[in-house]
C-alpha cells in the first residue's frame, strides 16, 4: 500500500522540476514576509529597549513560524474535507512551493547566459537579483565565484533543509510534509528578512537568526555527508569542511559552500563590497581548478542528485513505516 504523503512528495518534486517559483504567481513567502514585515514596523514603533525588542522579536517568530504550518494545516484539512484527491493537490502545490531547485537553476541560468554570451554589464545587472553583494564592477571570475557561492550556499535553505522536514513531517503521524516544510521556510524567511546583526534588526533578529542556525544545522550535516559521498572521497572532502568551515562565523553557510568547494577543487571566499564596505569572509576549499561555468553546473548536478536520493530515502522508509503501522 503506498502512503498519501509519498504521493505529495513526489507530485511536490515534480511541480519543483517543471514549474518552480514564476515571478508573476502570488508565493506564500511573500505573504510570510509581509507579515514580517508588519511585525517588525509593530516592535520598532512600541519600543526601543534591546529587551523589549528581543521579547517582541521571539514572539514575532513564533507567530510566523507556528502560524504558517497551522494555516497551511487548516487548508489542507480543508481540501480534504471537499475530497481527498483534492487534499493531495492542495498540500502538493503547498509543499512545491517550499523547493527552490528549478529556482536556483534558473537563477543561475540568468547570470551565465549573458555571461557566456560577453554581456558582462547585463551579467552583473542579472547577478545583483540574487546577492547582497556590490556587483557594478565585478569582473567575470567575481561572478562567477558570486554564482556557484549563492548555489552551493542556498542548496540547503532552498533545497536540501525543506525537503529534509518535509520528510520528517510525513513520517511522524499527524503533521503532514507540507506545514512542517512551510514551519521551516517560515523560519528561513525571516532569517533572511531580519536575521541581521546589524540596526534596526539586531535584537529583534536576534532569535529568528539562531532559529534558523538551529534548525539548518541537521540537514545542512546530512547534505554535506551526502554530497561527500557522492564525490567518492568523502574523508578528504569532510576533512576540508572541518578546516575551512568553522572559520565562517554561520554555523551552517560556511559547511554548505565548504563542501562545494572541497568537491570540486575550488576556493570560494574573501572579499565582497557591500554597500561600498570591503567585508572579507574567510576562504573555503583549496583554488585547484578555477570556477567555470562547468563547475556552476557540476554543483547543480550535485544538488540535483542529492535531493533526488533523499526524496527516494523518504519515500521509501515512509512505505516501510506504513506498512508497519498497518500490521
Amino acid at each position: 500500500m503506498f502512503f498519501p504523503s509519498a504521493i505529495v512528495l513526489g507530485i511536490a518534486a515534480i511541480l519543483d522540476a517543471l514549474v518552480g517559483d514564476p515571478w508573476s504567481w502570488p508565493h506564500p513567502v511573500q505573504l510570510m514576509g509581509k507579515a514580517i514585515a508588519l511585525g517588525t514596523r509593530l516592535i520598532l514603533k512600541f519600543t526601543n529597549s534591546p529587551l523589549g525588542q528581543r521579547l517582541g522579536g521571539i514572539a514575532l517568530a513564533l507567530t510566523i513560524v507556528g502560524g504558517s504550518a497551522l494555516v497551511s494545516n487548516r487548508i489542507i484539512s480543508i481540501a480534504r474535507l471537499v475530497h481527498p484527491i483534492l487534499g493531495i493537490g492542495v498540500e502538493s502545490i503547498l509543499l512545491a512551493s517550499c523547493f527552490a531547485g528549478k529556482s536556483l537553476r534558473d537563477a543561475a541560468v540568468d547570470v551565465l547566459t549573458p555571461l557566456q554570451a560577453g554581456e558582462i554589464e547585463t551579467a552583473r545587472e542579472n547577478l545583483s537579483k540574487y546577492v547582497g553583494r556590490d556587483t557594478a564592477d565585478l569582473n567575470e571570475v567575481e561572478i562567477l565565484r558570486a554564482v556557484l557561492e549563492t548555489v552551493a550556499e542556498n542548496a540547503i535553505d532552498g533545497v536540501s533543509a525543506p525537503l529534509f522536514y518535509a520528510i520528517l513531517g510525513a513520517l511522524i503521524p499527524g503533521l503532514g510534509s507540507a506545514p512542517v516544510a512551510f514551519a521551516y521556510k517560515a523560519a528561513s524567511t525571516l532569517d533572511s528578512t531580519i536575521g541581521y546583526r546589524e540596526l534596526p534588526y539586531l535584537y529583534i533578529g536576534w532569535f529568528s537568526a539562531k532559529l534558523e542556525d538551529l534548525l539548518t544545522w541537521v540537514p545542512c550535516r546530512l547534505t554535506v555527508i551526502t554530497l561527500s559521498l557522492f564525490s567518492g572521497r568523502p574523508r578528504q572532502v569532510w576533512q576540508v569542511c572541518q578546516r575551512d568551515a568553522t572559520a565562517d562565523p554561520s554555523p551552517n553557510s560556511g559547511w554548505s559552500e565548504c563542501v562545494y568547494a572541497a568537491i570540486l577543487g575550488v576556493q570560494l571566499g574573501g572579499e565582497n563590497t557591500y554597500g561600498g564596505i570591503v567585508k572579507v569572509k574567510p576562504l573555503l576549499g583549496d583554488r585547484i581548478h578555477p570556477i567555470t561555468l562547468e563547475s556552476i553546473h557540476r554543483a547543480l548536478s550535485l544538488t540535483r542528485w542529492c535531493f533526488l536520493v533523499w526524496l527516494g530515502l523518504g519515500i521509501g522508509i515512509g512505505w516501510i513505516v506504513n506498512n508497519y503501522r498497518l500490521i
